[in-house]
């Protein structure tokens, strides 16, 4: 009768046992997956914010590669990461992060070596409302960026409603996604202020 009693307790134990060693294995075998896919996304802004940088099609290996062979990691300039050529300052790549409607934005914005213009900007993390807010990851909206003027008077970058004229440093906003766009506008000039605060105009 005993053992009768005991087996069924046994079974599911080793039942157990068995799950949950396969669900933590699984668990840290993707998990190095998705930490590898999210160091390749992060490559992959770096780079295309950096003027003739990106090139589609290459693999992971060589997209590593160009970013850590052509591309200084930061030290000074104030966390950017820094584009040379002959010696001489290309262009900035400023990863840039803050609190979106929903969760954490994260970004990198190319800077020129002037320090004047925007080169490109990338949204490569982010978790807005699919249709609304999560198309500030969208080109309609970050090809806004690209040979845009910082403006000296105000905000660097100012967002204005759609079909509003545009001056310089300002961009449409997302239609219907207004809390997304407000902090968007404030993660970027709140990390670009610093910055230029950090490196000087």
């Amino acid at each position: 009768m005993t053992k009768n009693r005991l087996f069924p307790v046994l079974y599911m134990f080793v039942i157990t046992l068995i799950v949950s060693t396969l669900i933590i294995g699984f668990s840290q075998y993707t998990e190095e997956r998705v930490q590898a896919n999210k160091e390749l996304t992060f490559d992959t802004a770096i780079l295309k914010v950096l003027p003739g940088m990106y090139e589609p099609g290459l693999s992971s290996v060589e997209l590593h590669k160009k970013l850590t062979e052509q591309v200084d990691k930061p030290t000074t300039e104030g966390g950017a990461y820094t584009l040379r050529k002959n010696g001489e300052i290309v262009a900035y790549a400023l990863p840039i992060e803050g609190q979106g409607f929903w969760a954490k934005i994260k970004a990198v914005i190319g800077i020129a070596a002037d320090k004047k213009t925007i080169t490109g900007f990338v949204v490569y993390e982010q978790t807005e409302t699919p249709g609304l807010g999560a198309e500030v990851a969208k080109k309609e909206f970050t090809g806004q960026f690209e040979n845009l003027e910082i403006s000296t008077q105000g905000k660097p970058i100012t967002f204005r409603r759609a079909r509003e004229e545009l001056q310089i440093g300002q961009v449409h906003a997302v239609t219907g996604a207004t809390q997304t766009s407000t902090r968007l506008e404030k993660i970027i000039n709140d990390n670009l202020e610093q910055w230029l605060g950090r490196v000087g105009n």
